[in-house]
Order: C-alpha cells, then structure tokens, then sequence
C-alpha cells in the first residue's frame, strides 16, 4: 500500500449557519427568515494515533462538524479547518476515509466481491487487478472478515453477515484506499455492547497505526469511552467541553457539576449536554 502520511488536525472557532426558510402570508411564499446556527465556535486537535470521540444528544451538531472536517459541507461555514497547517485539498481528500452511519452495501455480493469492486473502482489504474486483489487481502485479514468473506451481505429479505461484520466491511471500504484520516458517524449504531467493543478495538488499532481518526458516537458504555483519547461535548451546536477523556469527569466536578455515585463519564456528560443536572 501506498506510504501513509501522518495529518494532524486542527478546526478553530467553526461556525456553521443555515437559514430558514419561513411560509409567506396570503401568497403562499417564503423568505429567507433568520439564521439557524448549527454549529457555534468549536476548536479543537487531533494528531496521528489519537481518537477523538464527539459526544452529545441527537441533534447537537456532531455529523455536521464531521461532515466539515472531511470537506463535505456545502454552505456558510467559517473558521479554520487545517490538515498538517493546510486547507483542505484534493490531495487531502483523496487520503480521507469517510464512515456514513448506513452501511451502503450491495446484499447478494460476498464480502471479498464487496471490497474487490471497491477495489477496482478507487485504487489507481497504474495497479494491476492482482496488486487490487492483494490490498483487498489484507484489508480482510486486518479487519477480521476471513471467517465470513465468501458469505453474502445480505439484507431484509435474507440472512446474510452480523451487523459488526457490515459495519467492518463498510470501514474496510474506506481503508482500501489506506486512508490518513478516518471519519465515521455513529460506527457503533445498532450494535450491542459487545460487538461495539469489538468495532471499537479495530478502530483504536486502525489510529494506532499512525491514523488521525475522529467518531461521533451517541452513547458509549464506560468500556468504550475509555478507549478515546480526546472527547469534544456538543449541546445544541454549543461545545462544553474539549479534552482529554480522561480529564472530563475532574473538569465537571472542579466547575461544581459532580456525583458521587461510581457513573459511567459518558452518561454524565449527555445528562450535562442536556441540561438534565
């Protein structure tokens, strides 16, 4: 595979806004009405080996900022979004793995012909089918896909993989192309605890290969919430908190929002981010 870069990646004072459109009066029209802000000042970092987990309630602004950081935001976005001290560029973009929540994938393909026609269709054409076929080989072993890489993805109207095994296939997809940076919205979604330890473990493995790799993710048990480095806390596109994961319950507590019950940290946080305190 082609040599993996190492970017580190710095977003100052992000703002997103949006305008609403609101309904007319006798004519039926609309008008642009005021601004809606999505998302309001976050900064923080992440560098190579890290993971940066974005926590908050559903609607905080978490898959907008990860949709920014990989460059797929269209609109009124300001601040500074930098990738080794440079915006974003084709070059970048082309070294950035994007997750999706939905596993997008095809039911009646196996999950070698899954990855082989990704394959096919992202790798350069200076490699020939066979260097193709033997990064897909490697992709399977590292992700742990051996056992079911002859089965069918399968879908609603047949049996086919486990939700993890879609989930790493979807991730697999992304690291074909050998990606620097690895963004994924909700990879955890759906899963139950122990599945989503396993997707978790592949991740921190992927970040300790020298990967910069930023999740959003909804609810964490404690397990995995001490498996991220940096933690960012959104509540209604506001941050409320920017860290280390492991400073986070000290922090709440020396600002007077403490418990004293034994708490899993990302529960606390939502209730924070919620305003349930």
């Amino acid at each position: 595979m082609q040599n993996l870069l190492a970017y580190v990646l710095q977003f100052e004072e992000v703002v997103y806004k949006v305008k609403r459109e609101e309904k007319g009066s006798c004519w039926g029209g609309t008008w642009n009405g005021k601004e809606k802000t999505i998302l309001n000042g976050i900064s923080g970092m992440v560098c190579p080996g890290e993971i940066l987990a974005m926590l908050g309630p559903s609607g905080s602004g978490k898959t907008t900022l990860l949709t920014a950081l990989g460059g797929r935001l269209n609109g009124k976005l300001s601040g500074k979004i930098t990738y080794n001290g440079q915006p974003f560029s084709g070059v970048i973009k082309r070294r950035t793995g994007f997750v999706a929540q939905d596993d997008v994938l095809y039911p009646h393909l196996t999950v070698n012909e899954t990855l082989m026609f990704t394959a096919l269709l992202r790798l350069p054409k200076t490699l020939t089918w066979e260097e193709k076929a033997q990064h897909v080989e490697q992709v399977i072993i590292e992700l742990g896909l051996t056992r079911c890489r002859n089965s069918m993805i399968g879908g609603p109207l047949f049996r086919g993989i486990s939700g993890g095994e879609k989930k790493r296939v979807s991730i697999g997809q992304e690291m074909l192309i050998n990606p620097s940076l690895l963004l994924l919205d909700e990879p955890t979604s759906g899963l139950d605890s122990t599945t989503a330890q396993r997707i978790l473990t592949t991740i921190k493995r992927l970040a300790e290969g020298g990967r910069t790799v930023v999740t959003t993710i909804h609810q964490p048990s404690s397990r995995l919430y001490h498996m991220f480095d940096k933690v960012v806390l959104l509540s209604e596109g506001s941050p409320i908190y920017y860290g280390p994961a492991s400073a986070a319950l000290e922090y709440f507590s020396s600002v007077g929002f403490s418990t004293s019950m034994t708490v899993n940290p990302s529960d606390l946080l939502l209730d924070l981010a919620n305003g349930n305190f």
